[in-house]
């Protein structure tokens, strides 16, 4: 049976934002999911691992040839790159559910990373564009390749691309 998802377009591309991951691993099954939905990986450095990571490359598989990925020195480049335009910030701390959030094509979806999450300050400026994936059971937070998969398809999703 052929999928008919297979080769169909995108309606608009998503950029998936990573600020300072610290896993590897995480960082490579954002990758391949990009690499499945034709969304730009954005890295902002500093990493807690090296690109040519063993596990960081595994989690990807082969599929690196089908990411694109942008570095950002920092997070201050990476925000002054975008103007602060199509910004969404994705956090525990969020009080809006992700489902409402604005999502458009060319859309910057911002997650931080694994320990600290993003800084309070970023979050505290723009409490209109902070979203959370609700919890229900007794865990402090879902795993960052998680969250990103949740989010991005839900992005998708509400821009008809399925």
């Amino acid at each position: 049976m052929n999928d008919p998802h297979v080769g169909k377009r995108l309606p608009g591309s998503i950029n998936v934002v990573l600020v300072e991951p610290e896993i590897p691993p995480n960082t490579g099954n954002v990758a391949r999911l990009c690499g499945a939905t034709c969304s730009t990986l954005h890295l902002v450095h500093p990493l807690g691992f090296r690109t040519d990571d063993k596990n960081l490359k595994r989690a990807g598989l082969d599929y690196w040839e089908q990411v694109r990925i942008v570095h950002h020195r920092n997070l201050e480049s990476f925000l002054n790159s975008t103007m602060g335009e199509n910004l969404l910030f994705f956090s525990t701390t969020g009080t809006a559910p992700y489902s409402s959030a604005p999502f458009s094509s060319g859309c910057y979806l911002v997650f931080g990373c694994e320990t600290r999450g993003l800084p309070r300050e970023l979050l505290r400026s723009n409490p209109d564009k902070t979203f959370k994936i609700p919890i229900w059971g007794k865990v402090r937070s879902l795993n960052l390749s998680t969250s990103a998969g949740v989010v991005v398809y839900e992005a998708y999703r509400q821009l008809a691309a399925f």
